[in-house]
């Protein structure tokens, strides 16, 4: 028995005891009553959350594989009747299509009520290697691990075996793992070419660790699984954003320069400035994260969630913006979708029934650390079109140009939701909840292309409704899992996943446990954001913890040359960013995306092409002089000596504002790199 189309993209064939799904020549699928496709189960997990980190705990209480299947061909391709037994009730029903555009779908049709679990394997070999998973930190190659899909803090240290981590678990439990970010996917690509996405969001767990299978765990029966194909990763990511949309350019004054993340009231964030313009800073935004207001904890500097301008703090600061936006420079602040109790916005949610509950009735407050706050339950419109009115009246309408949409990913799994649906469900649809209720005000505002957002929370359907991901809240170290090397990764592996516009803290964020931001880490993290779509810093959680932009002169004169050769690549940046909108082609690419031949850049997670014809080695030792890169089989030129490689290894030198960076001889922008060095 077989199915084909014109193209012969998709095949069932029949083998003994069982059979094969194919698609485009690419085994997906090999069943046998030896070897099922299925297992269903029924699990009881514990799920406790603290300050957005998660204890996740499953107890299986029955897992079988469905080894019998009825397959009965109809008009449109194959119903599939999965059985535990021979001759039993079917325990699960499977729709196989193909769609028109050649995508494979296997749509859950029918399932048992004693199901809550599903185990789905899809054929491997040994020598594939699996990228995405929305955005990753410590590894960009999936093979070899498995990948908890659950939105969370990422946790400080990120590696159990380091002393932060070990201190972040002891004393706040938030240590986190290789596999905890702020944005899971349930999508990963395949060295195979071909896509795999599966439509839930229940929490999921994806095992790369088999040579033959992996193994995708939901936690539920998800809706559908969708495989694509195509004949390069190019095209790929093309067919990958087809399908959940793309991110808009970012508005042209993102150009002009820096946005610097100041705070402390209008007079300090003037006089900051001033210094900065004054050494030939080149600026495009001013972020004041603290705008409306801020409180100090344990942790250190908090802001006051109460989305408003506080004219106490900043007086005089609607005047401010309108001069400095007279100035080319644009300004920026902060909200996430959670209101204090303290704060006026809190007392009219509270009264208009805009805020979820608990189990009692009662409005769920959550602890975000020494203060309460209530979530605003974005499942029931009236309180969406509020939310969407404070957002334009308070912000949009004030004079801010951007902000800062944080958080997204905690909320509890136990809260009470408008829309009836279990807040295990909602949970990893709250960050695309919360990103969507961001687009439609700026839609709804009419500023889109001229007001953008960044955010750091993500999900399946984020990719339309996020213009700029951030990478998080990255420890001010040298850490590979959680310190500046990690940036990378986490944008390869977005980029992978459809999200192909990102940047990062310059200098990272988190201040504890005795990390502090020395001054060549901020050097060096600014020389890697000079080359990405987006250059800012962040004075951290203690900035008396963290040496600063204008920490002194050299400094200074430092981020002004960066800040020149950002805003001299600004036509090229900007052209690459345009095919991210257009193509869903990310701006930082991984190495063989364009060089696919190359088996070697298939294991390259620390470099990136940045577009088609700029190399970029970003430095992440400290004390390092000299740096080894790969290069891909082609003709490249050392950006600041005009030294020529072919491929391979090269060291390079690589002083503080010279990172390594290459662009191809052949470029058609040739002339704007070699401007660089002037």
């Amino acid at each position: 028995m077989a199915l084909k189309t014109n193209e012969t993209k998709f095949v069932l064939n029949e083998i003994n005891n069982g059979f094969q799904i194919v698609a485009d020549g690419r085994l997906l699928f090999h069943h046998s009553l030896q070897q099922p496709m299925l297992y269903v189960g029924y699990g009881e997990e514990t799920i406790n959350m603290y300050r957005g980190n998660f204890d996740i705990h499953d107890y299986v209480v029955e897992r079988i594989g469905l080894r019998y299947v009825d397959v009965v061909q109809e008009e449109n391709g194959f119903k599939l009747s999965f059985s535990k037994f021979e001759g039993g009730p079917t325990d699960l029903e499977i729709l196989l299509t193909e769609e028109e555009d050649g995508k494979v779908k296997l749509q859950f049709t029918k399932r048992s009520s004693e199901i809550n679990r599903l185990w789905l394997r899809v054929q491997a070999d040994s020598n594939e290697k699996v990228y995405g998973c929305g955005e990753q930190l410590s590894h960009f190659n999936l093979r070899g691990k498995n990948f908890p899909l659950w939105t969370s803090e990422p946790g400080v240290g990120r590696n159990k075996n380091t002393y932060t981590t070990w201190q972040a678990d002891v004393k706040d439990k938030a240590g986190g793992d290789y596999y905890n970010t702020n944005y899971p996917q349930p999508t990963f690509i395949s060295t195979k070419k071909y896509y795999c996405h599966v439509e839930t969001t229940a929490y999921a767990d994806f095992d790369f660790r088999n040579d033959e299978y992996h193994e995708l765990q939901v936690w539920d029966i998800p809706q559908y699984v969708l495989f694509e194909t195509a004949e390069s990763y190019v095209e790929l990511v093309e067919k990958l954003t087809d399908v959940f949309g793309r991110q808009p350019e970012l508005p042209d004054w993102t150009y002009n320069g820096i946005w610097l993340g100041l705070q402390g009231g209008t007079d300090i964030v003037q006089k900051k400035l001033d210094v900065a313009l004054e050494k030939g800073i080149k600026v495009g935004g001013v972020w004041c994260q603290d705008w409306q207001g801020k409180r100090v904890t344990s942790f250190g500097k908090r802001l006051m969630w109460n989305w408003r301008w506080n004219s106490e703090e900043y007086p005089n600061l609607d005047q401010k913006i309108e001069e400095w936006k007279a100035k080319g420079i644009r300004f920026l602040g902060y909200i996430n979708p959670y209101v204090a109790v303290e704060g006026d916005l809190y007392k009219t949610a509270a009264e208009k029934g805009y805020l979820a509950l608990n189990e009692t009735g009662d409005i769920y407050l959550v602890d975000f650390g020494e203060f309460n706050c209530g979530v605003v339950d974005f499942t029931n419109p009236e309180a969406c079109t509020w939310y969407k009115s404070v957002i334009k009246e308070n912000m949009i309408d004030f004079g801010l140009d951007g902000w800062m949409a944080d958080f997204g990913e905690y909320l509890p799994t136990d809260v009470q939701l408008y829309n009836g649906e279990s807040a295990k469900i909602m949970h990893n649809a709250w960050p695309a909840l919360w990103a969507k209720i961001n687009y439609e005000t700026v839609s709804e505002a009419g500023k889109l292309g001229e007001v953008t957002y960044f955010m750091r929370a993500g999900y399946t359907g984020i990719q339309k409704y996020c213009p700029l991901l951030w990478g998080g809240d990255q420890s001010v170290n040298w850490s590979l899992d959680d310190g500046l090397a990690s940036v990378i990764p986490a944008a390869l592996s977005a980029g992978m996943t459809g999200c192909g516009l990102h940047h990062s803290d310059i200098g990272g964020y988190t201040s504890l446990h005795g990390n502090k931001r020395s001054k060549e880490l901020l050097l060096r993290w600014t020389d890697m954001a000079t080359f990405t779509p987006v250059m800012r810093t962040h004075e951290g959680n203690r900035p008396d913890d963290c040496f600063q932009f204008d920490g002194d002169e050299e400094t200074l004169q430092h981020i002004a040359r960066m800040t020149d050769i950002y805003v001299k690549l600004a036509p090229y940046t900007k052209d690459i960013v345009k095919e991210n909108a257009e193509k869903g082609i990310p701006v930082q690419r991984p190495l063989f995306m364009h060089y696919e031949e190359d088996e070697t850049a298939y294991d390259i997670q620390y470099q990136y092409l940045y577009g088609r014809d700029l190399l970029v080695a970003p430095v992440y030792e400290e004390a390092a002089t000299h740096w080894n890169v790969y290069l891909p089989e082609d003709e490249w030129v050392h950006v600041w000596t005009g030294e020529e490689y072919r491929g391979g290894y090269a060291e390079v030198e690589a002083p503080i504002g010279k990172p390594p960076v290459f662009y191809r001889k052949n470029s058609s922008y040739k002339e704007l790199f070699e401007s660089l060095t002037n």
